[in-house]
């Protein structure tokens, strides 16, 4: 049995049209979070010197994680399209464990700060840092939910009725998560 794809007056399928919105506030809540770092970094002097107990390597490493997780989240999206069931729980269980991978590197880069007395409280940038990494983080694990809860789906016999728009929503939302980190990569690690 197959059901009909919910749209509105626009002709966006509802599911479609609600990620996009939800992704614009969320677009807005991050330039936000962006500008302010930006601002801060402009205007005060101790900023250069705390970055520099960021490393570099790791965070790079950490970045080249989290974009392999997109490429297999796209390839989850292709397999959907083609009812590939096999490749789409194989994908989306590797974008899963590359999500949860970023925030494990995440949590090592958090240890040694804490190690060194880098934390919250000690200075702008390590406010910023902190802030701006964990509130990512925190739309990582997100990411991770929306997937797994789509791979459980694949197991329903009626997943295919929708999966295509639910793999292009979880999709969409990994897309962003991971758009986010390349524009906190250089204003963190870089500049």
């Amino acid at each position: 049995m197959s059901t009909t794809i919910e749209t509105n007056a626009t002709g966006i399928p509802s599911g479609k049209l609600g990620i996009w919105l939800f992704l614009a506030s969320e677009v807005m809540f991050f330039t936000g979070l962006l500008g302010a770092a930006i601002v801060l970094r402009a205007g005060y002097p101790g900023w250069k010197e705390a970055a520099h107990h960021l490393n570099v390597n790791l965070a790079a490493f950490n970045t080249f994680v989290l974009l392999t997780s997109s490429l297999t989240m796209a390839l989850a999206v292709a397999a959907v399209e083609r009812k590939d069931l096999k490749n789409l729980r194989l994908f989306l269980g590797i974008t899963i464990l590359l999500g949860l991978a970023f925030l494990g590197i995440k949590g090592i880069e958090y240890a040694d700060k804490f190690a060194h007395n880098h934390t919250p409280g000690h200075g702008l940038f390590w406010d910023s840092y902190f802030m701006l990494t964990g509130f990512h983080g925190l739309h990582v694990i997100g990411g991770a939910i929306a997937n797994l809860w789509v791979l459980i789906l694949t197991f329903r016999r009626d997943f295919f009725d929708r999966a295509e728009q639910r793999v292009e929503q979880a999709g969409l939302y990994w897309h962003f998560v991971d758009v986010v980190w390349i524009f906190l990569f250089p204003i963190l690690y870089l500049i």
